[in-house]
């Protein structure tokens, strides 16, 4: 072979966080691992990359084969290589994530025995495998600042095209865990040109509560 190198080189895996709001709360999407390391245990989605394998691809191949989940539009977060953060070896972990809008129910398959959308409240009960606490914990974070900075267009939507601002304000709240003024939360996003009315609502009456609007281009997507 024309290079070789001596020092050792560690796995490459990709993980999926994908987060979507559940009644109230925001949710994440886990799978029950069905073999060891951390059998039994939560984790997410993803697994190890092929041989000329594209990470993007490769973390949206594990998320169809774990979860049955196709068609999500992936950001990368960053890469996890602590070198104890599994077992097996030195593994480093490319991980994307992004928030889904749409009702979808995961299909446990290929290596999950089980997989479900764990709310983020509860997962201090839930016993989660490798690092992937810390991943769910700073994929929030990057979450957090996309909604505080409409500078920093995402990939993917947290809300459907049309919505209502009360639908808007209770992703936020759960996203950045607080509530917020209802009044201030308004003022800002049409002060800032984050927002604006597009239609109104069931029968064309227009109120607070009915009134329509949608993300500008300038604005978050």
């Amino acid at each position: 072979m024309p290079f070789t190198y001596e020092y050792p080189r560690p796995a490459v895996a990709a993980d999926c966080v994908l987060f979507a709001m559940r009644r109230a709360d925001l949710a994440v999407l886990l799978i029950k691992r069905k073999k060891a390391p951390f059998k039994g245990a939560w984790a997410l989605p993803g697994g190890f990359v092929n041989e000329n394998e594209a990470l993007d691809r490769a973390a949206a191949r594990e998320l169809m084969e774990e979860t049955g989940i196709t068609g999500v539009a992936l950001e990368q977060l960053g890469a996890f290589g602590d070198p104890g953060r599994d077992p097996r070896g030195h593994t480093v972990s490319a991980v994307f994530y992004s928030f889904l809008v749409a009702d979808i129910q995961p299909v446990a398959a290929d290596d999950a025995a089980d997989a479900a959308w764990k709310p983020l409240r509860s997962l201090s009960r839930v016993k989660l495998a490798f690092d992937h606490a810390l991943i769910i914990d700073v994929a929030r974070r990057r979450l957090q600042e996309r909604l505080v900075d409409p500078a920093r267009q995402a990939p993917f939507e947290i809300v459907p095209a049309r919505f209502t601002l009360t639908e808007l304000q209770r992703v936020y709240e759960a996203v950045l865990g607080k509530t917020l003024d209802r009044r201030a939360f308004r003022a800002r996003l049409i002060a800032r040109g984050i927002v604006e009315p597009v239609a109104r609502g069931e029968g064309g009456r227009k109120t607070a509560s009915s009134q329509l609007y949608g993300f500008k281009p300038s604005g978050l997507a």
